[in-house]
């Protein structure tokens, strides 16, 4: 669309196999709880996760989608599910026919060649089983996706770690999985509970992913069911998944457990409570959970306390698609106007919400980057949710210079006890406000370093992470680990991302310390780069970092960012 090649490091394959067919509380969101499980929100990291086997053929084109959506939480460049008649009945459910009859007059070339099945090892770098019988409802958490246990193992978990085992809060839905089958499945319980007189003994709250579905599943009675047992249906958005929940039943920083079907679970992220556990499962299990109030049993093999006796839940069903198709619900579609160059945008100079952007400023690659002080040091898991909050920021989304006021404030940094602070070296002061002391350094034209751990940046891939060090001052960041997407969107906007050649000398650097990059004058695709360190007795140790920039990526370093290039280049202007 810009005029620039599309680049991607080159990705290894893992193979899924999956084989067996699913049945009782199991379902699609319960092999990618379990994939984390098995390799980590870093084992996809530049891979592709291919699914293959027979079991891929029992999951409906919605399950398998909320299996791909979370690949993400793997870190996976992306994620593969062989074209079946699932696919294909989705897509005519959906509108989309004409797709659905190109996609069958090739479905030979959308699914594996058949050599691959049959000897898979000669084809994938790695290869995963999962047996979708024998898979056990799951729940992973806290504060992270791939903490990962079967529900049977649920109560011991809570004992031997101490959660809180009382739930505050059960939410269903988001992007990962309000599907038409998933809220069906929630219903399902829902329906059944009532039945029996139950109702959910803590908020439940329910968010549609979109308004097809939530027209839908209101006309065909799954809110209502959801209703009757005390739900609250939320508006068709993010909502609580990325922390658009105004909680004010818990005190921040009070201890408490909640249960989601959503996708991400990082401390603070869901309600902005660095107290609060959040664990995930699917929304059946979700509502389960939510009619016995606790996470230190196992309603779905013990049942549900009515009465001095023990309602056994029936194991959830529901339509795969909606039977009198999908509702239209409400569009909220505008289109383009006819002429937009022709249309002028107004924004008010006092205005906290909207500004304009301004072009990031390149740095001299001999001056600009010596003697820089480092911001923080992170310590352990700095996801963009540590980097750039969301929840009440979000209002700030379109300013770029207010939402930056967040920057860093989830972070741990390895030189302060408290998160989101640091140590300022022009007052020699330690513990102020990272963003703060980044607009300090700024004030006087000092540059700043972040330090990070292993997998930095992993979650959502907002922008924000990216934008808001550079805009405050950021000049280089060094870890031991880059998530794929977040390097990427440091390198667009001019901020250059090296990775520690040694890990261990993450270990050397210091609060205090002064950093240098000599030789970028020299950067080159695949060639190290000096890091020399100053500590404040004045001795000095130069380590090596590497990089993955491309010829073209040095190209927006040099320019401050990637759009500074594109602009050079609409101009006529050198391409560096």
């Amino acid at each position: 669309m810009v005029g620039f090649p599309w680049e991607l490091l080159w990705p290894r394959l893992i193979g899924v196999r999956l084989t067996g067919k699913p049945s009782g509380w199991t379902s699609g969101k319960d092999v990618i709880l379990k994939l984390a499980g098995m390799l980590t929100v870093a084992g996809g990291t530049n891979r592709i996760v291919e699914y293959f086997g027979p079991g891929t053929a029992e999951l409906s084109c919605t399950a398998k989608a909320t299996i791909t959506n979370m690949g993400a939480e793997l870190g996976a460049t992306t994620s593969v599910f062989p074209f079946d008649r699932r696919m294909s009945d989705y897509l005519r459910a959906t509108g989309r026919g004409e797709i659905a009859g190109a996609a069958e007059g090739i479905a030979l070339h959308l699914v594996a060649d058949t050599e691959v099945p049959a000897d898979p090892a000669k084809y994938y770098d790695e290869i995963v089983e999962i047996d979708l019988a024998m898979l056990e409802p799951q729940i992973v958490g806290p504060h992270t996706p791939d903490l990962a246990r079967g529900v049977s193992q649920m109560a011991a978990d809570v004992a031997a770690n101490r959660y809180p085992a009382r739930l505050s809060a059960a939410l269903i839905g988001s992007c990962t999985n309000s599907s038409y089958e998933d809220i069906g499945r929630a219903a399902h319980v829902a329906r059944e509970a009532k039945k029996h007189g139950l109702r959910a003994q803590v908020p439940l709250m329910v968010t549609p992913g979109s308004e097809q579905v939530r027209a839908t599943i209101e006309r065909d009675g799954l809110l209502a069911d959801l209703e009757a047992i005390g739900a609250t249906v939320l508006a068709n958005a993010c909502g609580p998944c990325i922390g658009q929940w105004e909680r004010t039943d818990m005190p921040k920083g009070e201890e408490n457990s909640i249960l989601t079907s959503f996708n991400r679970n990082f401390k603070a992220r869901n309600d902005g409570n660095p107290g609060t556990y959040s664990f995930i499962s699917s929304p059946e299990v979700v509502v389960a959970y939510a009619l016995a109030g606790r996470l230190d049993g196992n309603p779905l093999a013990d049942g549900i306390a009515v009465e001095g006796r023990k309602l056994k839940l029936t194991p959830p069903q529901a339509a795969e698609l909606p039977a009198r198709g999908y509702a239209g619900g409400e569009s909220g579609y505008a289109p383009p106007a006819d002429q937009p160059a022709e249309i002028m945008v107004a924004v008010n100079p006092k205005s906290e919400r909207l500004a304009l952007l301004a072009p990031f400023e390149p740095h001299d690659r001999n001056t600009g980057y010596r003697d820089l002080p480092v911001l923080l040091k992170a310590k352990g898991k700095c996801t963009t949710d540590h980097i750039s909050p969301a929840g009440p920021w979000l209002r700030f989304r379109g300013h770029l210079d207010r939402i930056s006021d967040n920057m860093f404030t989830g972070a741990n940094n390895a030189f302060t006890d408290t998160p989101g602070t640091g140590f300022n070296v022009l007052t020699g002061k330690s513990g102020e406000a990272l963003p703060a002391i980044a607009r300090a350094y700024k004030s006087k034209g000092l540059g700043w370093v972040a330090i990070g751990d292993g997998n930095y940046g992993e979650g959502s891939s907002r922008e924000h992470a990216a934008m808001s060090p550079r805009h405050l001052g950021c000049r280089v960041v060094i870890v031991r680990g880059f998530a794929r997407i977040h390097e990427t969107n440091l390198k667009k906007q001019g901020v250059l991302p090296l990775i520690f050649a040694d890990p261990a000398d993450y270990e050397r650097i210091q609060p205090d310390d002064r950093i240098s990059f000599p030789d970028l004058e020299r950067i080159a695709p695949g060639r190290p780069v000096a890091v020399e360190i100053r500590h404040s007795d004045k001795s000095t140790e130069t380590i090596r970092a590497r990089h993955t920039l491309t010829a073209e990526q040095i190209g927006w370093f040099e320019a401050g960012s990637a759009l500074n290039q594109i602009r050079r280049r609409r101009s006529g202007g050198a391409t560096a």
